[in-house]
């Protein structure tokens, strides 16, 4: 498969965009600067909480360490320790604020070494690593990701939580100066109240009361500096789709949203979006744990593909984000490639329905057409309607239904997902309802409703499957009835294809359970299942193979091996499956930043094919 890229239209020269826009490498300076914080963190934690090591043979590195030795050692080794493990990780992103401190904090640790320990050789070494900071400043130049004052919350837990796991260990290790045999709860009692900077329980022989004392003092004051600085500092929110991106996207997908099922999901509002020079092409995106998250391929004309990707990893270069794209076709795929220099790798297959070929004829497809006639034969009724074809109230019935339904805490999707039901700009989208009238409709909040699809446009001739839930009293089947009423009624609504749910690794798990299998393919086959128990991977696969779809791969780009993990996580949680958010009740009584509202109260997010199972 090839693709003719035009150098006019993209207002870039290939060569020279694929140098550019590789994205960011790991420079040695800022990888040397990182690592060296962490072993020096490390060491000055142990040189604070562990009084032999000062006297170990560890003792020539310890005390070239700022504050190593001294009336103030414990409390001044902590204290650069734990600053130190802090900015170690910006420092190896490029981050500017991350440089900014550790330029402040080096020159403090020297000043240390001076006038506590009179120590040259420890001066040198914290003016050295400052001196490379400052001579290699340029390559610290990553603007801050998005963040919210909740950080503050986070880091006064954990911070907190380190802090009492330390003074426990500083409180321990002392047990030749201990003043009789204080309990554990005496020496949690004397870490909290040091902490704090008051006098516990625990009492010490000679000098030792003292360094304690400062140690935990130390520990409490930087949790408490730490949480104020984060609490009051500028907040930079992630980016948002605005109406005016919103606009410009729906006039691309009316000309180009015929190429990629999944590119009405980039209206998702809690996105963002980079453009072409050109303006015909936009790839958009969320960054998740310094993840630059992209979905589906780009939108637009393809011969402006490059210029948006180029943009694309301007953004993750300027912030130091991990470029990463979830879910992209092989053409979508060869461009990313061939453009950026990054990797790619199959994640799964899309699973596409032809209308024109669908039948609930022959044996094949005997299981769903015996459960959709019995469905039927229990009196259940089939609706499928354009969203600005249903009246308001009725459509209001159905985002709570669909909100009530759902079974999960937390909403899911992000790449097959658009976050919302019935906004009226979105009338061309397609709502699949089964109804049936009870001894409880009279009573029920949703009426006859009993389950809900809802398909998002794809061109002007297909439709993608983005929502399927449904009340669990009611039978089974009401997915497989639903779906085979949307594939019967597409031609009247001049729909020629339906893309279905996404089954990650459907090869794997195809050619696993086939004749002749090799121990290899059958291991990870069963690892497979395994991890179905919590991501519906089997059960979602199999779902789809009823309908007797054809199979389109999707891929993961990314820039290496090693980021794998992190995207992996990143995509779990932007999908929903993790959630490293407020517990629910407190989401709740504190509700974060949400995207920018549609004129109607938006529906609830999708859980596609969540309810397959």
């Amino acid at each position: 498969m090839s693709i003719t890229l035009d150098e006019d239209k993209t207002g870039s020269v290939p060569k020279a965009v694929r140098k550019f826009v590789r994205g960011p490498r790991p420079e040695s300076v800022p990888t040397l600067v990182g690592t060296s914080c962490t072993l020096v963190g490390l060491i000055d934690v142990a040189a604070g909480v562990f009084p032999r090591f000062r006297h170990s043979r560890m003792h020539t590195l310890a005390e070239v360490l700022p504050g190593a030795l001294g009336p103030f050692a414990a409390a001044l080794s902590l204290s650069a320790g734990v600053l130190l493990l802090l900015l170690a990780h910006g420092l190896r992103r490029h981050k500017r604020r991350a440089w900014r401190a550790a330029v402040v904090l080096l020159p403090a640790g020297a000043a240390a070494q001076f006038v506590y320990r009179h120590s040259i050789l420890g001066t040198l070494v914290s003016l050295t690593l400052c001196y490379l900071l400052v001579r290699h400043r340029s390559e610290f130049a990553a603007l801050p990701d998005p963040r919210s004052r909740w950080r503050a919350l986070a880091n006064f837990v954990l911070l907190g939580a380190g802090s009492l796991g330390l003074g426990l260990i500083i409180v321990s290790v002392h047990p030749g100066h201990v003043v009789g045999n204080p309990s554990i709860a005496d020496r949690l009692q004397h870490v909290l109240y040091g902490l704090f900077g008051f006098e516990g329980p625990v009492e010490y022989a000679g000098v030792t009361s003292w360094t304690v004392a400062y140690s935990l003092g130390a520990l409490g004051l930087l949790t408490a500096v730490t949480t104020i600085y984060l609490a009051f500092r500028p907040e930079h929110p992630a980016a948002r789709l605005t109406e005016e991106d919103e606009v410009r996207l729906r006039a691309l997908l009316d000309k180009h949203g015929g190429r990629d099922s999944l590119g009405h999901f980039a209206l998702r509002r809690d996105k963002g979006v980079v453009f072409s020079p050109s303006g015909k092409a936009a790839v958009c995106y969320r960054v998740v744990s310094g993840v630059m998250l992209a979905s589906g391929d780009p939108i637009g004309d393809v011969e402006a593909w490059p210029g948006a990707i180029e943009h694309f990893m301007d953004e993750a270069k300027a912030h130091s984000w991990t470029p990463a794209v979830m879910g992209c076709s092989e053409t979508g795929g060869e461009v990313w490639t061939r453009e950026t220099g990054l990797d790619a790798l199959e994640l799964g297959d899309e699973a596409v329905v032809d209308v024109a070929d669908f039948s609930l004829a022959g044996r094949a497809m005997r299981n769903v057409r015996q459960m959709v006639k019995r469905i039927e034969r229990g009196g259940y009724e089939t609706r499928v309607r354009r969203v600005r074809d249903i009246g308001e109230a009725e459509l209001a019935r159905i985002r709570r239904a669909a909100a009530d339904w759902r079974g999960t805490d937390t909403e899911r999707g992000f790449s097959m997902a658009l976050g919302r039901i019935g906004d009226p700009a979105d009338g061309d989208c397609i709502i699949a309802t089964a109804h049936k009238a009870d001894e409880h409709t009279a009573d029920s909040p949703y009426g006859d409703l009993k389950a809900v699809l809802h398909f998002v446009p794809w061109g002007t001739d297909g439709m993608s499957l983005e929502l399927m839930r449904r009340d669990r009293a009611a039978d089974p089947g009401m997915n497989e009835l639903l779906i085979v009423a949307s594939l019967h009624d597409a031609p009247r609504l001049g729909i020629e294809r339906v893309s279905l749910n996404f089954a990650m690794f459907r090869s794997a798990l195809a050619r696993g359970e086939k004749l002749g299998a090799g121990p290899v393919l059958r291991g990870w086959r069963g690892l497979l299942i395994f991890l179905s128990r919590w991501f519906q991977i089997e059960s979602l696969y199999k779902f789809n193979a009823k309908f007797r779809p054809r199979w389109e791969p999707r891929f993961v780009v990314y820039r290496s091996s090693r980021d794998l993990p992190r995207i992996s996580f990143a995509a779990m949680q932007a999908e929903g499956f993790v959630n490293v958010g407020l517990p629910r009740p407190f989401a709740r009584r504190f509700p974060a930043a949400r995207p920018r509202p549609c004129a109607h109260a938006p529906g609830p997010g999708p859980e596609r094919g969540a309810s397959a199972a």
